[in-house]
């Protein structure tokens, strides 16, 4: 009971934010044939006798099934007691740091939206072979010579055009004073960018990001990136975001199930893209792969629409070339 009652506390009070990263583990797939080969030879030199206990165990019979089908074992209601922190240690072993600032507001917005708004998580893999070749193409443009020109880009792009198809992904769910509530679809993109800078984590948007061209949208996400990350992003410029994107692969994650910002309906994450092996027209061959996932609010959002969407971000990401319809 105080087991259940402590993992109850801890999914009411703290935003949970999962996160994927594949690795190599081929080294303990060797290992393990290894091993395995030493079990059949120690099995290849058993005495008879093991070797009966062997078959006999393949072949017992399942135990007979208990006489009471069900049973109840009461749970205590009692509330889990929460220990107060003990005083800080002397010496360096552990250190205070006072939540205040960017950091006091972005934890009390995490709460607010991850428990106010029920959070459903869809993602899928994506072959970026092209997006990554449109990428090299554009940075080798005389008209992005001076702009930094990243997947983030294509990206961005995907989730303008995918969210013109999906419309309720901008919308905001309204609470109003007298216990209603409203869905307000709004027909424009203030595209977030979550960055992680020495303040904090920050939200800065880009307003009307629909109207943009490539170009200009590229400007406008190195302008973002570069004030954050200097310290000169305002209030203002973290205000009426519709949706937002969060490249948690610069830090070499695969995937993640990220909370929504509040005041928005859904949120996309972009994985760390490297070369894998995929199925091409039935061969096996190596290119470029990544994962996008998203978290959306389901009072807004059903399951169509939110997978929809990822769904075309990721047919964006396969064939960038789409952009021009």
């Amino acid at each position: 009971a105080k087991i259940a009652a402590k993992m109850a506390l801890s999914k009411s009070r703290i935003p949970h934010y999962s996160i994927v990263e594949e690795v190599d583990v081929s080294a303990l797939e060797d290992l393990r044939a290894g091993l395995n080969a030493g079990k059949r030879a120690d099995r290849s030199s058993s005495t008879p006798d093991e070797t009966d206990d062997l078959e006999s165990f393949l072949h017992a019979t399942t135990p007979a099934a208990p006489a009471v089908r069900e049973h109840t074992i009461p749970v205590s209601h009692a509330p889990a007691s929460v220990s107060a922190p003990s005083a800080p240690p002397a010496g360096d072993r552990e250190e205070t740091i006072p939540v205040k600032g960017v950091r006091k507001a972005t934890s009390s917005a995490m709460v607010r939206s991850a428990y106010t708004a029920p959070h459903v998580s869809v993602w899928t893999d994506v072959d970026a072979t092209r997006t990554m070749e449109l990428v090299k193409r554009l940075k080798a443009s005389p008209d992005f010579a001076d702009i930094k020109v990243s997947p983030l880009l294509i990206m961005a792009r995907a989730v303008i055009w995918a969210v013109r198809r999906t419309p309720l992904i901008g919308a905001a769910w309204i609470d109003k004073e007298d216990g209603s509530a409203e869905i307000r679809v709004r027909n424009y993109v203030n595209l977030g960018i979550a960055a992680a800078t020495p303040r904090g984590l920050l939200v800065p948007n880009i307003k009307d990001a629909q109207d943009l061209s490539m170009r200009e949208l590229a400007r406008a996400l190195e302008k973002l990136t570069l004030t954050a990350r200097e310290g000169r992003t305002t209030p203002a410029d973290q205000q009426g975001g519709t949706i937002t994107i969060t490249n948690i692969g610069v830090f070499g994650m695969d995937a993640g199930t990220p909370i929504i910002n509040p005041g928005e309906s859904g949120i996309v994450a972009m994985g760390t893209i490297r070369q894998k092996p995929w199925v091409v027209d039935g061969e096996v061959r190596p290119r470029f792969v990544t994962t996008v996932s998203g978290s959306f609010d389901h009072r807004v959002i059903d399951g169509d629409g939110m997978s929809r969407f990822i769904a075309d971000i990721a047919s964006i990401l396969e064939e960038p070339a789409l952009l021009l319809d």
